[in-house]
């Protein structure tokens, strides 16, 4: 519902595509910068604890958003519903690991995956009528009793704590982490801002990736980590985790300029652009189940690629759409990636959490949420970014919500542009997954 309903608040606020934006990236950054942290906390405090207080912080912090008098305020707002998020995607796929036996834990994961299309289904059709009676602030007012409700259930019916783990907590290697992710996703996002000098990003950016060598090194020497560096040492589990990362970015970059181009290029209405934008959780609730079924019985490497590859065909078929390009045809080609992605993702989070011993599953679960939404993030940065500065370049510097309607071809050659990237990323995350191997039967001893 926020993406469909970015363009709206960009005219709310009247902020430019640099700030707009973070309303997205701040809670994509949060939920990144913490979900190893409470993958961590939840192996520790249990489960459902942490599952339960997430539903209840992230009710809240939906209040808020709904009240945000200005852009910056709901940006933190929006920081404060992420921890809630992070908390219930750190937690949820351990509880379902916990909860199916091994062999049905790509079934599990599938029907996880349709409950999740079924949010993400009803989230552009729903948020698009919303938009078009009321206001973006309806959006957030819908989910504060959802969170409230859900938390009472999870209160009463998930299971009680199971502590896998009783060390210490890595807060120096959560710091680290987090600076690493804020500093370079600021230097992202900034790159093509008149605000930022050369010195400016260079110096962001530089101590982003010192902040994240420190935290590779940090977590390498400590005897509990929040994030295992050994579990990389297996070819199978590290490229899982990287395909995951690229598949999200080819999705997000799509979803973040797609409904742009329906409102400024198509003039859609707000119900129309969610139509069309439920083109990609419909394919992937109707093929979910069918890829966990497939997971369990084929394996996770030609299933996976499989998807990958579909989803690359979809980003490179948007490349092609113009000023004339019905709605239709390009809900089509949303399908086609929305397809691809469910092939991909239950498959691929089968694979990974099976090649875990069930004490680190909380840390597993956590860094494929992790990678999930630094996917996300990065395809947000990087599509925003490419198409910033093609925009910038054909139309003497300015920005997006400068446009008006001579400036349609310009918009047509940023979006191409920003698109073709993401699919050239998609064939990236194509070949990571093939060279997985086919390792996945063979499973951790417990």
């Amino acid at each position: 519902m926020v993406n469909i309903a970015l363009p709206f608040i960009m005219k709310d606020f009247h902020s430019p595509l640099a700030d707009t934006q973070w309303v997205v990236m701040i809670y994509l950054l949060t939920i990144t910068a913490t979900l190893l942290f409470w993958g961590h906390l939840s192996d520790r405090l249990g489960r459902g604890k942490v599952y339960t207080a997430g539903l209840l912080i992230f009710g809240l912090g939906s209040l808020a958003c709904a009240y945000a008098p200005v852009l910056a305020f709901l940006i933190f707002a929006r920081f404060c519903q992420a921890l809630g998020g992070a908390m219930m995607m750190a937690a949820g796929p351990a509880i379902i690991k916990e909860t199916f036996p091994k062999e049905q834990l790509g079934r599990g994961l599938g029907l996880i995956g349709m409950a999740v299309s079924l949010g993400l289904m009803s989230g552009p059709s729903l948020g698009g009528f919303l938009l078009e009676l009321a206001s973006w602030r309806v959006l957030f007012f819908i989910t504060v009793p959802l969170g409230l409700v859900f938390a009472f259930l999870a209160i009463r019916i998930l299971p009680g704590p199971t502590r896998h783990y009783t060390g210490p907590l890595d807060w120096l290697g959560s710091l680290t982490w987090a600076t690493a992710l804020v500093l370079l996703c600021l230097t992202l996002t900034h790159a093509s801002s008149s605000g930022w000098s050369a010195v400016r990003l260079l110096f962001t950016g530089g101590a982003g990736a010192a902040a994240l060598a420190c935290f590779i090194a940090i977590e390498t020497r400590l005897p509990h980590p929040i994030l295992a560096m050994k579990l990389f040492r297996n070819r199978h589990f590290s490229l899982a985790i990287a395909s995951a990362v690229l598949s999200f970015m080819v999705l997000f970059a799509v979803i973040l300029l797609i409904p742009f181009h329906l409102d400024r290029i198509l003039h859609l209405p707000p119900s129309k652009i969610g139509l069309v934008m439920l083109a990609i959780p419909s394919s992937i609730l109707v093929v979910s189940p069918l890829a966990g079924w497939l997971s369990d019985s084929v394996g996770a490497r030609s299933i996976s690629t499989l998807g990958l590859s579909i989803s690359t065909l979809g980003a490179l078929l948007l490349t092609t759409i113009q000023a004339s390009t019905p709605p239709l045809i390009i809900a089509g080609q949303l399908i086609l990636l929305g397809l691809g992605q469910a092939l991909f993702l239950s498959p691929n989070s089968a694979s990974v959490l099976s090649h875990v011993e069930a004490s680190k599953a909380g840390a597993a679960a956590a860094l494929l949420a992790t990678a999930r939404n630094l996917g996300m993030l990065l395809g947000i940065a990087q599509a925003a970014l490419i198409f910033s500065l093609y925009f910038r370049g054909v139309t003497n510097g300015l920005d997006l919500r400068d446009f008006r309607p001579e400036h349609t071809a310009s918009f047509l050659s940023a979006l191409h542009a920003a698109v073709l990237g993401a699919a050239l990323i998609g064939l990236l995350g194509t070949t990571a997954s093939w060279f997985r191997g086919n390792s996945e039967h063979h499973r951790p001893k417990k």
